[in-house]
């Protein structure tokens, strides 16, 4: 099975670009983070601080998470619940920030994800895809952009669902999490020795969709 992983900051596209480029190559689309937003939803839901692992331990012990296709669109369930349009809510990127910090969580999702790739040509996204997840991944890619632009995108996407968000708000956001991401004691964001680094700053989708692409294609990958 061939193994695609893109590593890189919040915002930076790597969901959007990852799909279309699974699409492209007829591979399964794995949004890790979605998963570590989902989990982030159940800790919300349950009212429970993450520092307190004896109750952490007692909720992932009790929760299924799962992700499923339907016509070809990836959704993520939370025991059964179809949760993918409410882990996309603003709130919810901070809390997947904070329960991916937590060993626990991150060993729960580890055989999962190693699964789909064992099974399954695979592009995957998240933060430690390269380095931790699938280490020996036949492509590595870390994708980022400016965190001015990767605040602007943001914001185009909050908009467009109908959100209230002001562009400081979400620049500021963006720097906390890329600040909290990088400094976890457990998995921190970092580029892989192996990774090919790719910033699109300034791009259009469909551009950093092609760079992907073509820099997939130039590793041997058709």
């Amino acid at each position: 099975m061939i193994s695609i992983a893109i590593d890189g900051p919040s915002g930076a596209g790597k969901s959007t670009i990852a799909r279309i480029a699974a699409t492209k190559l007829g591979y399964i689309y794995v949004d890790t983070g979605a998963l570590y937003r989902a989990i982030g939803l159940a800790v919300h839901r349950a009212k429970i601080d993450c520092l307190d692992e004896q109750a952490l331990a007692q909720l992932l012990s009790v929760t299924q998470l799962s992700l499923v296709y339907r016509e070809g669109v990836q959704r993520v369930l939370l025991n059964g619940e179809d949760v993918s349009e409410e882990i996309r809510l603003p709130e919810m990127s901070m809390a997947a920030s904070q329960v991916s910090a937590i060993a626990a969580v991150r060993e729960f999702l580890f055989d999962l994800q190693q699964n789909m790739a064992r099974e399954n040509n695979v592009v995957m996204d998240g933060r430690d895809i390269g380095t931790v997840v699938l280490p020996c991944a036949n492509v590595k890619i870390f994708l980022t952009a400016s965190p001015e632009d990767r605040a602007s995108r943001r914001l185009d996407e909050l908009l467009s669902k109908g959100m209230k968000a002001e562009y400081e708000q979400v620049l500021a956001e963006m720097i906390q999490r890329d600040y909290q991401d990088a400094n976890r004691e457990v998995a921190p964001l970092c580029q892989a020795p192996d990774a090919i680094l790719l910033d699109t700053t300034g791009n259009e989708l469909e551009q950093s969709v092609e760079l992907v692409l073509k820099t997939i294609k130039d590793c041997g990958i058709e």
